[in-house]
């Protein structure tokens, strides 16, 4: 189990992790989001031992985890850690660079292990290609499956999939997050793409200037965001003002996605069409509500600009979605 307690961390006098402290179970994958700057990078840093604390601790299975200051070569041994720069053997081929990191006394071992990690980064075409050939998110993927060859304890990934073409990443991410499961590696990885965390964290940080500001299931985070900087994370939300409701009786905010809106001619909610943006199976549309407040919903068709709809919401989600401003 990963432990981090009351972690603070200032870099240029400026603190950059303030009282940081939650727990990884065994096995459990982990994400840190946030927006950029918000401190994930620093995080995952202190967790590896690159960093050394100006207050907190940190342990791994009850073994504490030291800095530069204490250690030759900073790093905990049983953990890896993966940056969004890699370092790779350029005149080398994909497959040497794998298996520099495989035991060379099992040689068809070393082979197999191999072929079954060119699998999981969908590279096997790849296996004779140089590195340096190759594009800079093929270079990534290379990178993840030398550290998935090192078999760590605990695997850290900074902003994992960032170069990896859009056509790839579902697969990709499916493949990683797979495989890791069923080696029972723990993993603990930075992102601020919503897509990383909903599908396959178990646990989920959300930090903010430095901050760990949330530690849930990605799942309640998303049904009954806190705060409209969680909602935001997850996709474009609409943050209504209280008043616009008939059903509620208190101030504050609503926080409703576009999806969970309805195009209806019986809704309560009459608006104005400012514009329509074709978004593949649905066009997504900007409107205008009474009090001059901006409105998305999703259509199926496209909508005349300047024309007035009517819309339809969750009445039962408006008490659990009312939140401060």
């Amino acid at each position: 189990m990963l432990k981090v307690n009351q972690v603070l961390f200032a870099y240029q006098n400026k603190a950059t992790l303030q009282n940081i402290q939650f727990s990884v179970k065994k096995g459990s994958h982990t994400c840190i989001i946030g927006e950029s700057g918000c401190g994930k990078s620093t995080l995952l840093k202190a967790v590896y031992g690159l960093l050394d604390l100006e207050e907190g601790s940190i342990y791994w299975n009850n073994e504490q985890v030291l800095g530069p200051a204490f250690n030759l070569v900073p790093g905990h041994p049983k953990m890896k850690y993966l940056a969004q720069e890699d370092h790779l053997m350029p005149y080398t081929t994909v497959s040497e660079n794998i298996q520099k990191y495989l035991s060379r006394q099992y040689s068809e071992k070393s082979k197999q292990r191999t072929e079954e990690l060119l699998e999981v980064i969908d590279m096997l075409h790849f296996a004779k290609t140089k590195v340096k050939n190759l594009s800079g998110g093929q270079k990534q993927r290379v990178a993840l499956a030398q550290v998935l060859a090192r078999e760590p304890e605990l695997l850290l990934l900074d902003e994992p999939f960032n170069f990896i073409d859009n056509f790839r990443k579902n697969k990709l991410r499916r493949n990683i997050f797979n495989y890791l499961k069923k080696q029972k590696i723990t993993c603990l990885f930075a992102t601020h793409d919503s897509t990383d965390m909903l599908g396959f964290a178990d646990q989920a940080l959300v930090m903010k200037n430095g901050e760990l500001i949330a530690n849930n299931t990605p799942e309640q985070l998303y049904n009954l965001p806190p705060n409209q900087y969680i909602a935001s994370l997850f996709k474009e939300v609409n943050v209504l003002k209280a008043e616009l409701f008939e059903e509620l009786t208190k101030e504050g905010i609503v926080l409703l996605y576009p999806s969970e809106l309805k195009i209806h001619e019986e809704g309560k909610l009459t608006v104005k069409v400012k514009k329509c943006y074709f978004n593949g199976d649905h066009y997504f549309v900007e409107t205008i509500c009474k009090n001059n407040q901006l409105l998305y919903v999703n259509s199926k068709e496209e909508l005349p600009t300047s024309s007035s709809i009517k819309i339809s919401y969750p009445e039962d989600l408006l008490e659990k979605r009312l939140v401060q401003n």
